[in-house]
C-alpha cells in the first residue's frame, strides 16, 4: 500500500509564520486566496479532478467543489443541503471504498488547497488543515520546531480522512495513535433547520463541544460534518514553547530488512515467521517497554509476488536501538530455516524516509485498483489461521501485487481507556492487512474473489470476519471495508459497527443524532444516528 498514494503554498506560510515570527509581508504581494472552484461535466478539469487513488471508484456528481477556505465550505455545504443533493468529502483521496464515488452523491467537495500546516499561538497548538498530506505536516513540523506526530508511512495520504479516523504509524508503539495528541477540531455541521455553520469543538472537559472532539478521535471521515482544522497538542504538554507541545521527532532512523524468496519457502518456515512476530509483539508490547520505539512488519506476497519481507525500524538514537533490532530480527527468525536473499542494516534521516514519495515507479501509475480488507489481533494467529494464509498465499488464483501484512502495533497505543477516544481496541498488538493490487477492470472481479475468499479463510471460526475475542479485535475504520456490511460475506451476526467502534458505537449514535440530525454525512459503513 505504500506505493499508492493541488499543491497551495501560501497558506501554509502564512500559518506556519504564526510560530516563527516572520513576517508575512516580507515575502512580496499577499497571495491572492484560493476559490472557490466549481467543476461540472464538460470542464477539461472534470475528469481529472473525478477520481481518488482507488481507480475502482469514480462517480459522476453534478459538480466538484474545489474549496480553499472554511468559508468556502460552509457555502458548498449550505448550497447542497439547500437544494437536496448529497455532500461528500475528500481531502487526499486515498479511500479504499466508494464513500465519496457513490452515485448518489451529487455534489463532491474537494479540501485538498486547504493544506496549511503551522502552529497557533492563541490556542497552543499546532493546526493542520485537512488537505495537507502526512509528508507536508511531517516536514512542516520537522523544519520548525523538530516536532512529529505518530501518524502513517505513506507521505501522500492526506490529514484530513487519516486523522479522523485515529492515525498510526511507525512511532504509535513509542507516542500512541494520533488522536492522543488532538487538542480540537473545526468542523461544519448541518444543524436541524438546514444551517451550515462552523464549530471548534477541544478536549477541555468543559467545552460544550467536548463529544464532537470526541467523535472525530477515531470516529472517522464523512460522519459528523467536514473537518475544515485538526489542533495538535500532546495531553501532558506545558508551557508555551512549541517545540515542547508534541513529541520531539527522532533525528535518525536505524532499519533492517531482510529479504526471503519464495523458492524455497516451506510452510513451515512461512508460519514459524508469522508465530515468532506474533509472540514478540505479544510479549514487548505493553505500555513503557523499552521496546516500544521498535516498529514492524511481515511483508507476505503472494508466491506469485516472488518475496516475503521482515522489516524493523527504531529511532537510531534509543538506548540500546541496534541491540534491539538484531533482537528483533533474531527472535523472528529463531527456527526457521531460510536464507535470506537480501540482509541489509543502514542508518538513515528520519526525514527522509518518511517523506520518500510512496510512487514513481512505472507501473504505479496504472495499478490504482486495490482492494484492502483489515484486523486487529490481540495475540498471535491460531494455527488454523495460520494455515489458511500459508494456503491462500500458495494457490493457483493470487497475482503478483496480492498478499499481506503484518504490523506492529501496541506499546504507548495500550495505555490509553477504550472510552477515552474513539478507538476502542486499545488491547491489540498487531494489525493484519490484506491486499490485492492491479490495473484493469477485466480483472476485477478475480482479484476481488482471491481477497474476499481469503479473509473469510483466515476467519472462518468467526463468520468470516474478525469478531472481538481472545485473539481477534474487529477492525479499523481508516481501512474501510463494505464487505464487513454484507451479509454475503460477513455470516457472524455481529453487525460491521460492532467490529469497528465495540462498545464505542452507542456514544458516536448519540453525537451522530445531535450534530449531524438531518443524516447530510454518509456513506456506505456511516454511523446511524441514535433515535
Amino acid at each position: 500500500m505504500s506505493r499508492r498514494g493541488l499543491l497551495a503554498g501560501a497558506g501554509a506560510v502564512a500559518v506556519t509564520a504564526l510560530g516563527t515570527g516572520v513576517a508575512a509581508a516580507a515575502a512580496g504581494p499577499e497571495a491572492t486566496g484560493f476559490g472557490p472552484v466549481t467543476v461540472r461535466p464538460g470542464d477539461l478539469r472534470y475528469d481529472n479532478l473525478l477520481r481518488g487513488n482507488n481507480f475502482r471508484f469514480a462517480g459522476r456528481p453534478d459538480e466538484i467543489r474545489v474549496a480553499g477556505s472554511t468559508d468556502q465550505v460552509v457555502r458548498a455545504v449550505s448550497e447542497a443541503v439547500r437544494s437536496g443533493r448529497r455532500v461528500a468529502v475528500r481531502s487526499g483521496g486515498h479511500c479504499f471504498e466508494n464513500f465519496t464515488a457513490d452515485p448518489a452523491v451529487r455534489v463532491l467537495l474537494d479540501l485538498s488547497p486547504m493544506d496549511a500546516v503551522g502552529y497557533d499561538a492563541d490556542r497552543r497548538a499546532f493546526a493542520v488543515q485537512p488537505g495537507a498530506t502526512l509528508g507536508q505536516v511531517y516536514r512542516t513540523l520537522f523544519k520548525g520546531w523538530g516536532v512529529t506526530i505518530p501518524g502513517g508511512g505513506c507521505p501522500e495520504v492526506g490529514a484530513g480522512g487519516h486523522f479522523a479516523g485515529g492515525g498510526y504509524g511507525p512511532l504509535s508503539r513509542r507516542y500512541g495513535s494520533v488522536v492522543d495528541h488532538l487538542y480540537g477540531v473545526e468542523v461544519v455541521v448541518v444543524d436541524r433547520d438546514g444551517t451550515a455553520r462552523a464549530v471548534v469543538a477541544t478536549r477541555e472537559p468543559d467545552d460544550p463541544n467536548h463529544d464532537l472532539w470526541w467523535a472525530h478521535t477515531g470516529g472517522g471521515g464523512g460522519n459528523f460534518g467536514v473537518v475544515t482544522r485538526y489542533w495538535l497538542r500532546s495531553p501532558d504538554s506545558t508551557g508555551t514553547d512549541p517545540s515542547k507541545l508534541l513529541p520531539a521527532s527522532p533525528r535518525r532512523m536505524l532499519q533492517h530488512v531482510v529479504f526471503w524468496s519464495w523458492e524455497h519457502m516451506t510452510e513451515q518456515a512461512l508460519t514459524g515467521l508469522l508465530r515468532n512476530f506474533g509472540t514478540w509483539h505479544e510479549r514487548n508490547s505493553a505500555p513503557g517497554s523499552p521496546y516500544t520505539g521498535l516498529y514492524g512488519i511481515l511483508l507476505l506476497s503472494h508466491r506469485a509476488g516472488g518475496t516475503v519481507t521482515l522489516v524493523a525500524q527504531i529511532d537510531a538514537d534509543l538506548p540500546d536501538a541496534d541491540r534491539m533490532v538484531t533482537g528483533f530480527v533474531s527472535a523472528v527468525t529463531a527456527g526457521v530455516d531460510l536464507t535470506p536473499a537480501l540482509d541489509i542494516r543502514r542508518t538513515m534521516p528520519w526525514l527522509h524516509r518518511m517523506t520518500w514519495p510512496g510512487s514513481g515507479e512505472p507501473g504505479d501509475v496504472l495499478n490504482r485498483r486495490y482492494k484492502i480488507k483489515a484486523g486487529y489481533l490481540r495475540r498471535s494467529f491460531t494455527e488454523s489461521q495460520l494455515a489458511a494464509v500459508y494456503r491462500n498465499l500458495t494457490n493457483e488464483t493470487g497475482g503478483p501485487d496480492s498478499g499481506m501484512l503484518l504490523v506492529g502495533y501496541g506499546g504507548q497505543v495500550r495505555a490509553v481507556a477504550p472510552g477515552a477516544t474513539a478507538i476502542a481496541q486499545r488491547d491489540v498488538v498487531m494489525k493484519a492487512v490484506y491486499q490485492t493490487i492491479w490495473g484493469d477492470e477485466k480483472d476485477d472481479a478475480a482479484n476481488l474473489a482471491w481477497v474476499r475468499h481469503f479473509y473469510r479463510d483466515v476467519y472462518a471460526d468467526t463468520g468470516g470476519v474478525p469478531v472481538p475475542g481472545e485473539v481477534n479485535d474487529g477492525s479499523y475504520i481508516n481501512y474501510p471495508d463494505a464487505d464487513l456490511a454484507d451479509p454475503a460475506w460477513n455470516t457472524s451476526g455481529v453487525p460491521a459497527h460492532r467490529l469497528y467502534y465495540k462498545d464505542n458505537y452507542p456514544r458516536l449514535q448519540r453525537v451522530k443524532a445531535r450534530w449531524d440530525p438531518r443524516n447530510v454525512f454518509r456513506h456506505a459503513l456511516a454511523i446511524e444516528p441514535a433515535t
